[in-house]
């Protein structure tokens, strides 16, 4: 058990109802909102295969995006922690979820893209080595049941 404990609570607020309820599967909408105190509305949906609406987020993208912020918060830290100096990060992550013919999915992993810039060139390789440390202390990887990689690189960017 943790040294302590830290609660989350958010609202989710099914928007969908389009008179007739859950009558049928086509017949409701996917469109809801998720709220904390605090925090601005956020918008969900479901993946527009699922009958959602694109222009919302879906449970599927929210997912991935955790597992991508989680990660680059702990990487900061991490860089922070061996004296690396980052001065830019971006990532682009893709996330495979896979049907079963029962109905039911799950993702079978997630890859983050991770690509940074450090301020001294002589900390590259070091740099590009603490994502596999970053990844041991993120709390939302360490959470689901399927591998979280990471392909790390560079950015070509030069400061001003």
């Amino acid at each position: 058990m943790g040294l302590n404990q830290h609660h989350y609570e958010i609202n989710v607020l099914w928007t969908g109802n389009k008179g007739t309820g859950t009558s049928t599967y086509k017949d409701y909408g996917r469109d809801h909102s998720v709220t904390a105190v605090g925090l601005p509305i956020l918008l969900g949906s479901a993946d527009r295969t699922f009958h959602g609406d694109r222009e919302r987020w879906n449970p599927e993208q929210l997912l991935v995006t955790a597992l991508a912020q989680c990660h680059m918060l702990s990487y900061l830290h991490v860089a922070v922690l061996h004296g690396v100096v980052i001065t830019r990060y971006e990532d682009t992550a893709t996330g495979t979820m896979v049907m079963n013919r029962d109905g039911s999915g799950q993702f079978e992993a997630v890859t983050l893209h991770p690509k940074i810039h450090v301020a001294d060139p002589a900390t590259e390789e070091l740099a590009l080595s603490l994502h596999a440390e970053a990844s041991a202390k993120c709390f939302i990887a360490r959470s689901v049941n399927f591998p979280v990689k990471h392909v790390p690189g560079l950015l070509g960017i030069t400061e001003d």
